[in-house]
């Protein structure tokens, strides 16, 4: 059995299923190694052994042990950044390209999940929610420039009655609802990944760190333990990737992000909260989000740290959070509070590419990755097998490192995001 469990969270206590991988010990020869079984790792796992690949998956924790395991659980199309940082980086073109694929990845959450009967309380439906009026007016504005240059016009602005039959707080004035959006239980869902993936032929190794990747044809990826020969290497570590390719560790910063989880408040009290089921994000630059699970809690989370810092209470920080939205819940206990690391980058759009002609990579995802990640194992099996094409237009995106070096680019993180942060009191 590996040795460092899942975090203490409310997903990993309602997880549905367990592995017992074991270690890597020896060598291996196979015609893929991914490197970290996050949901990115997972599906390209799974994506790879269903074209016949051999494919093994080295993870040096627990199968989604990271963010996939941790994170709010958010299932949204889109990127992090607005659609108009890609326009002026890769063309008008290209940038359709893109959103086109952030709804494929939406959809094909919702196949795997059917297709592989993923048991991960997957429900739909999600509200962008305006605190102020300068937000209300960037909603709209959005609204309009999705249907204008997008051609997408499943989005619907509510404020009023139609808010509040969504949402019972005075805190948001109003929003865009999405129904094609939606939310899972995240550890759920990359379980299962991982269980269809191993079904088709994958195998995973956990608690198997890896410590160098030594280029070549074949790639020789090394554990401490052990050493994986293949013809490709595929890395999906993200926010975990430390310093194993420090040229791709330049371009992402970790960021902490944390979530608390109320004790069941019971169908009725939880429905009257969110009669809609739907997720909720605010439009902060520090923003809150929440939703109900599927035993009747708010599981609710922000308050990110660009420090690496954790707060001394989670649960007590977020729970004063959660109050100026919910004050009703003052009198809910906190069953579980827990905290995590997303990768994000300096323009906050995903960082795809490669390393060597057999070595790709998909990462910085800036907390936006629910669907996405799924859709790179996708794109990432695809440029294994010799089509590239799809792959290509995100690795066009370009990405500069974070300034500061190794020791003062998170200082240096932490004074830029000051301005924005102010912002978020202004009217």
């Amino acid at each position: 059995m590996p040795g460092q469990p899942h975090v203490d969270s409310y997903y990993a206590a309602t997880r549905n299923r367990t592995f017992d991988c074991p270690r890597l010990e020896g060598e291996e020869t196979v015609d893929v190694c991914v490197i970290g079984a996050g949901i990115t790792g997972c599906s390209t796992a799974l994506h790879l052994a269903e074209r016949g690949y051999r494919v093994a998956v080295l993870e040096g924790a627990r199968i989604g042990w990271g963010a996939s395991g941790r994170s709010g659980g958010q299932k949204l199309h889109g990127f992090a950044c607005d659609l108009g940082v890609l326009k002026r980086q890769v063309g008008a073109e290209a940038t359709r390209q893109l959103w086109d694929m952030s709804l494929e990845a939406v959809d094909l959450l919702d196949r795997l999940v059917a297709r592989h009967a993923i048991d991960c309380d997957a429900a739909q439906g999600y509200l962008h929610a305006a605190i102020k009026p300068r937000q209300r007016r960037e909603l709209l504005d959005w609204i309009e420039v999705m249907a204008r240059d997008y051609d997408f016009h499943e989005l619907d602005f509510v404020e009023g009655d139609a808010l509040h039959a969504m949402i019972d707080s005075e805190r948001y004035i109003a929003g865009v609802s999405d129904p094609r959006s939606g939310h899972i239980h995240p550890l759920n869902y990359t379980l299962g990944l991982a269980a269809a993936a191993e079904r088709a032929g994958a195998r995973f190794f956990e608690d198997s760190r890896v410590i160098r990747i030594e280029r070549g044809a074949p790639a020789v990826v090394h554990t401490a333990t052990g050493q994986v020969r293949a013809a490709h290497v595929v890395l999906c570590a993200n926010a975990h990737l430390d310093g194993l390719e420090p040229r791709l560790w330049r371009r992402i910063m970790p960021v902490g992000t944390y979530i608390i989880a109320t004790e069941p408040l019971g169908a009725a009290r939880a429905e009257a909260l969110l009669p809609g089921h739907a997720a909720v994000a605010d439009s902060n630059f520090v923003l809150d989000y929440f939703r109900r699970s599927a035993d009747h809690r708010l599981l609710f989370g922000g308050r990110v740290s660009y420090s690496t810092l954790e707060p001394l209470s989670i649960a007590q920080s977020m729970r004063a959070r959660m109050l100026k939205v919910f004050p009703a819940l003052a009198d809910t206990r906190i069953d579980y509070a827990w905290g995590g690391y997303v990768a994000i980058t300096q323009s906050r759009a995903p960082h795809f590419g490669r390393l060597a002609d057999n070595i790709f990579y998909a990462q910085g995802f800036s907390g936006h990755g629910i669907a996405l990640t799924g859709l790179a194992g996708k794109l990432m099996a695809e440029a294994v097998a010799g089509t590239a094409e799809r792959f290509d237009v995100f690795a066009r995106i370009p990405h500069l490192p974070f300034p500061g070096g190794r020791w003062f680019r998170t200082p240096a993180l932490v004074l830029a995001t000051t301005w924005f942060r102010l912002r978020d009191l202004l009217p």
